[in-house]
């Protein structure tokens, strides 16, 4: 992480993950050299920050067109005109949040989005933080034991749970009506490696996550759990994390092939309104 940058600023902000961006406006054009030197950071860094930006959805969106095709949400409610930006939003007479659990966007598609440039529109006086976590520190924290044994591991996601019609009807349907919806469509599934080799970094990462991992392949939903149930305790350590207190106009890039991100349910009776783009990405590898 010895990049040098010439036309903008990068602080990290923790040892393992994450780091802000100054010195840039991200509602004006920016050249090549600049966009460049942002995505250097963010390879480098797994999720960049950005403060004190003021963009309309049509500069929000441009610039994160600049990352690649932008995947829009089958779930999500859509900013209104803007089918290509997803609200995440809790109002305050609601209990529950989205993203609340930790998780990484998409990994139940065949190939994974590669990330989401997240905006603040409304934010609660205090609290409704997200914590980073790097799925890095995470693998080359475990035995070499495990590691070896991880290695030869594919594991299987799915959207069925998290927003298919079982989990719409049984505990989501009044408290995200409005929010989430089309549970009709939670029909991906998708087999990735335990471990991946990232396609920018070439660094190996762990791929599992509670939000929508199911099994290891070729293993019972029973023989898997207790395995899994380590992995996700493990890479919630507080070790490999970082917490991002969110201002007015403040934005997140995050890889989801390098992390994983929980969103704080912390600001009872209060909104908040987050825009969301999500950008697609690339099949992964061993």
């Amino acid at each position: 992480m010895s990049t040098k940058y010439q036309t903008i600023e990068v602080t990290p902000v923790a040892e393992h993950i994450g780091a802000e961006i100054a010195g840039v406006d991200l509602s004006l054009p920016l050249s090549d050299e600049q966009f460049g030197e942002i995505r250097s950071a963010f390879i480098d860094h797994g999720v960049v920050f950005f403060r004190q930006q003021d963009l309309t959805p049509d500069q929000h969106l441009a610039f994160a067109e600049r990352w690649g095709q932008v995947n829009v949400n089958r779930f999500f409610k859509s900013v209104e005109d803007y089918p290509k930006i997803a609200e995440v939003r809790k109002e305050p007479d609601q209990e529950k949040n989205i993203g609340g659990g930790w998780h990484t966007d998409h990994s139940y598609d065949q190939v994974p989005a590669m990330g989401s440039v997240l905006y603040a529109r409304e934010l609660p006086n205090q609290g409704g933080d997200t914590v980073f976590a790097s799925m890095y520190a995470a693998y080359e924290a475990l035995s070499d034991g495990l590691k070896q044994t991880l290695l030869g591991l594919r594991a299987e996601h799915t959207s069925r749970f998290a927003f298919g019609q079982l989990a719409v009807n049984a505990a989501m349907q009044k408290e995200f009506a409005g929010r989430l919806g089309n549970p009709e469509a939670a029909i991906q599934d998708a087999t990735h490696p335990v471990v991946i080799r990232h396609p920018l970094s070439g660094r190996r990462a762990l791929y599992v996550n509670g939000g929508f991992t199911i099994r290891f392949e070729n293993w019972t939903v029973e023989e898997s759990q207790p395995l899994l149930d380590f992995l996700y305790r493990h890479a919630a350590e507080d070790r490999f994390h970082y917490r991002f207190k969110w201002e007015p106009g403040s934005m997140a890039i995050w890889d989801n092939r390098a992390t994983h991100h929980l969103a704080l349910n912390d600001y009872p009776g209060q909104r908040r309104l987050m825009h969301r783009i999500t950008v697609e990405g690339e099949p992964l590898a061993a």
